[in-house]
């Protein structure tokens, strides 16, 4: 198990950039056991839907901030992810939820370039004050459709936000002007590698070309100070209580073992 906290010089790099890359901040036990539990996981697999992208491919997620003695949980709320994220926001955080993300080889579709406050703007939510964290649960890479960011693109403030396909992407000549002054990256990750991002940060990925799957385990956290709208899956203010480390792999344990 890996021992890590967010310091203020990460604080630092994350309100430049707009983004931190921790990588190897899940160990290969635990990325082993949320690999099996999330693939072999039929009630949350019944809940996936898809979204099309503007050539009509489809990628899959399921979504949830349901509380429960499960392995998303755990990461959730574990202290190197719940206490790094406040040190980034400057704020206490709580779920606003989490989502596994699924490309399926060959035919798994784009994300159109966005900003999550692009959506969460529209729940009511005052300030763009909210991050999330994505986990490699698959290797992500160019070829199976890793994410891809401007950097710094979270200090140019919301941008408008229009239907593309069944997604909502970000009004695309401010984009193609922040490609042309901003630096584009690609974020591939390893199994454990892990991406914390700014609501405003614009993002986006291709779709997955490859023989390889491309799941991420995407968690979303909301500041205190930041009222909103009381939505199914996208909650106002409630107290999230932090777990120890150590129970990711006690409670992912048990939980495959039940399976």
């Amino acid at each position: 198990m890996r021992s890590f906290r967010a310091s203020e010089e990460d604080a630092a790099r994350f309100n430049e950039d707009g983004y931190l890359l921790v990588r190897g901040l899940f160990d290969k036990e635990e990325m082993s056991l949320l690999h099996q539990i999330a693939k072999s996981d039929m009630k949350k697999r019944s809940r996936v839907h898809a979204a099309r992208d503007a050539e009509g491919r489809e990628s899959k997620l399921w979504l949830s901030s349901e509380p429960g003695e499960d392995i998303y949980n755990a990461i959730v709320r574990c202290r190197r992810m719940a206490d790094s994220m406040e040190t980034l926001m400057n704020d206490e955080v709580y779920l606003y939820h989490y989502k596994m993300m699924v490309k399926e080889p060959v035919v798994g579709g784009a994300w159109e370039w966005h900003q999550d406050y692009g959506y969460w703007y529209r729940n009511g939510c005052l300030y763009p004050d909210m991050a999330s964290v994505m986990v490699a649960v698959d290797r992500a890479s160019k070829e199976n459709g890793c994410l891809q960011v401007i950097k710094g693109s979270h200090k140019c403030g919301r941008i408008e936000h229009g239907v593309s396909g069944t997604q909502t992407g970000a009004e695309e000549a401010r984009v193609q002007l922040m490609l042309e002054h901003m630096e584009h990256v690609y974020c591939e990750l390893d199994p454990g590698d892990a991406l914390f991002f700014h609501a405003n940060l614009l993002h986006s990925s291709a779709p997955n070309e490859s023989e390889h799957p491309r799941w991420t385990l995407i968690c979303c956290y909301n500041t205190r100070h930041n009222p909103c709208r009381n939505l199914p899956g996208h909650p106002s203010y409630n107290y999230m209580e932090k777990w120890p480390d150590e129970r990711i792999k006690e409670i992912g344990e048990a939980q495959l073992a039940a399976v």
